[in-house]
């Protein structure tokens, strides 16, 4: 038992970090029920380990406001290598704290949540060895518009279209459905005959080129997984995603940090420098025989084996990433789940996409931007077909945040081109890398 805190029921709240990007993550009232996965494969992708049960469950992170007007108690791991779960039990007026791991009470002096968290950050970044937060470019992704389907011609036709419309697309992001299969990233799929000749045509036309990558990830149709079973780690449970199971790399493998050398190198040689890394959790689960730490400990290696792959220069975007074990490691953090074109998550699962789902923990998470990483509130999507487009699109702008965008350009009625127009203007200009250098109720 970590300690036995006196809370007023009523008015008590609690902030417990999520473990991931898309773990579902707001402030709770002391008798609010948290939210649980609906199901096992929901509590494997988007909640992670020791991270469901009894009581409020904090990833390396419980803030805690005894009552309304007393200061934020706020309990935290002592570095991203120490990531464990902090559990919070009601009893009564009595909060029972447990952790799995070491813990730092940090004073606030204040009753304001997020800005004791903020101010935490702050702390933490500091020690993590955080300098300033980059500027972002502003990109288009083809994600939210084609998703799977995504075809050569469908890149050509926007990258056209950013031309005629004289959009101020920075980076052209190609995302999921360009690879053979999942760990396959230099076998393209059939309906990319030349990445390279495409990423060429990308800079050649002046803007960056961006690519999608699940780097720990490997279905099991994979030819990687085929050909080296040595590299993955046994009993790791990523979960079932594009027709198949899923299982992780074992980034403490140097034949591993080989491979990834040669996926990364090559991608950044065709021309690429901008990485959206997705489905990173897969890198930070433990499996048969290691522990939470020691998945921690490689998932950072793995990590620093990318960025070295790439360059200091190249822009990383987190996504699905454990959150504060990532800290220091990438330039951009998606700090919600997957947004839609529809706003309620069709599984029911807050961990889902959705645009409730991306709204609640999105702003929960506000408190990050500027100070761990630049938020990424995921793209704007603007075309009439998008369910209350409005609302999202007002979302996306109060984050301040990575700004991309995912229409199909010549598809935007006039409203849609307008926010999307407006919506790129105002990110931060970035002609080339940079070198590195819903319930807030107590607000």
């Amino acid at each position: 038992m970590l300690l036995k805190l006196r809370v007023d029921p009523a008015t008590a709240l609690l902030y417990p970090e999520g473990w991931q990007s898309w773990t579902p993550t707001t402030t709770y009232g002391a008798t609010d029920e948290p939210f649980q996965p609906v199901d096992d494969a929901h509590r494997l992708m988007g909640y992670g380990p020791g991270a469901c049960g009894p009581g409020f469950i904090g990833s390396g992170l419980l803030a805690v406001r005894p009552a309304h007007d007393e200061a934020i108690r706020l309990f935290a791991a002592p570095s991203p290598l120490e990531i464990h779960p902090i559990r919070a039990v009601l009893e009564d007026d009595l909060l029972l704290l447990d952790a799995e791991g070491p813990v730092v009470e940090h004073a606030t002096g204040t009753n304001h949540i997020p800005t004791a968290l903020r101010s935490w950050a702050v702390e933490f970044a500091a020690g993590a060895g955080i300098g300033p937060v980059r500027p972002a470019p502003r990109v288009w992704c083809s994600w939210y518009q084609y998703f799977t389907d995504v075809t050569e011609a469908d890149i050509v036709d926007n990258l056209a279209a950013m031309d005629a419309r004289a959009l101020p697309v920075d980076v052209v992001q190609i995302d999921d459905g360009y690879q053979r299969d999942i760990g396959d990233w230099l076998e393209p799929s059939e309906r990319f005959a030349d990445l390279g000749a495409l990423v060429s045509r990308i800079r050649t036309a002046g803007r960056r080129a961006g690519i999608w990558v699940a780097p720990f990830l490997v279905g099991e149709h994979s030819r990687v997984a085929a050909e080296h079973p040595e590299w993955l780690v046994p009993g790791a449970k990523p979960g079932w995603n594009w027709g198949q199971k899923l299982t992780a790399l074992d980034l403490a493998n140097a034949a591993v940090h080989e491979h990834l050398v040669r996926v990364f190198s090559t991608l950044s040689a065709l021309g690429i420098d901008y990485f959206k890394l997705d489905f990173l959790y897969a890198g930070a689960i433990p499996g048969d025989h290691r522990s939470v730490t020691a998945a921690i400990a490689a998932y950072r290696d793995g990590l620093r084996v990318i960025r070295a792959a790439v360059g200091d220069q190249a822009y990383l975007v987190g996504c699905g990433a454990p959150t504060l074990a990532s800290v220091g490691l990438v330039d951009a953090m998606r700090v919600s789940p997957d947004t839609a074109p529809y706003v309620e998550p069709m599984s029911g699962d807050l961990s889902s996409p959705g645009q409730r789902s991306a709204i609640m923990t999105g702003r929960a998470r506000q408190w990050q931007n500027m100070v761990l990483w630049r938020n990424d509130p995921d793209c704007l999507l603007a075309r009439q077909e998008v369910a209350e487009r409005e609302t999202w699109a007002a979302h996306v702008a109060s984050v301040d945040g990575l700004r991309s965008v995912s229409d199909r350009i010549n598809g935007l009625d006039e409203w849609g081109l307008a926010t999307t127009r407006d919506y790129l203007s105002r990110g931060t200009r970035s002609a080339g890398p940079t070198p590195r250098s819903d319930r807030d109720r107590d607000s």
